[in-house]
């Protein structure tokens, strides 16, 4: 196991781990454990109690923060005719049609979120093996296969962002930066959560939220109490 460094020691020191803070007690926190010299991003990790394996426990979905996420994404459209115009002028960085899916063939990569409409999806499809394992296909849960890609890009580039659980019941998801002031983490914080919590499968006996957290990027976990 890596040995951590003097400053995580010493920011891991601030924080209780047999505790589990209030979401505003949580963000202050982070905030005084922050000592990264660029501005930490700022990750929800969520453990629930399902089973992926059943398609009704798969919880999937994207959602524009109130405050953005911090983050700029590059987004690539996949589209023919006059969705091309919309999405330039809607702000995608990149737009076009097959000529792109060969340079993604080719391995260009220079993009972090792909949009398409559903007739380019025939096409799109064949790249699975390349996109699928960098979680990079479209997919119409998460509203990046569409033919409203105007709506798509401003969303993306207003702060929308991805969840998914994964094979063992996590779900991890970028909610802003250390700099954002507090009330905005704790604002983003709780509608990303509610939305995760309306998402309950009526299969799921007992506790759902198995575990929750926030950390900076380079910061310790801390335990938030729901």
């Amino acid at each position: 196991m890596a040995k951590k460094g003097r400053k995580y020691l010493e920011a891991a020191q601030l924080v209780d781990s047999t505790k589990s803070y209030s979401i505003e007690e949580a963000v202050s926190l982070m905030k005084k454990a922050s000592y990264a010299k660029f501005d930490e991003s700022i990750e929800l990790s969520l453990r629930l109690n399902v089973d992926p394996r059943h398609a009704d426990q798969q919880i999937r979905g994207a959602i524009v923060l109130p405050n953005g996420s911090g983050r700029s994404q590059k987004v690539c459209v996949i589209a023919q005719g006059p969705q091309e115009q919309e999405a330039k002028d809607a702000g995608a960085d990149f737009v076009g049609g097959k000529e792109l899916l060969e340079d993604i063939k080719k391995g260009w990569m220079d993009f972090d979120v792909i949009v398409a409409t559903p007739n380019m999806m025939g096409e799109l499809g064949k790249l699975g093996k390349i996109l699928g394992p960098k979680g990079l296909m479209p997919n119409p849960k998460t509203g990046t296969v569409t033919m409203d890609v105007k709506k798509a890009v401003e969303d993306i580039k207003k702060g929308k962002v991805e969840y998914r659980v994964d094979k063992d019941g996590n779900i991890n998801v970028l909610i802003g930066k250390v700099s954002f002031d507090e009330p905005k983490i704790v604002e983003n914080f709780n509608t990303l959560f509610d939305i995760v919590a309306k998402a309950r499968p009526a299969a799921v006996k007992g506790q759902y939220f198995l575990n929750v957290s926030i950390s900076s990027t380079m910061g310790p976990g801390i335990k938030v109490a729901v």
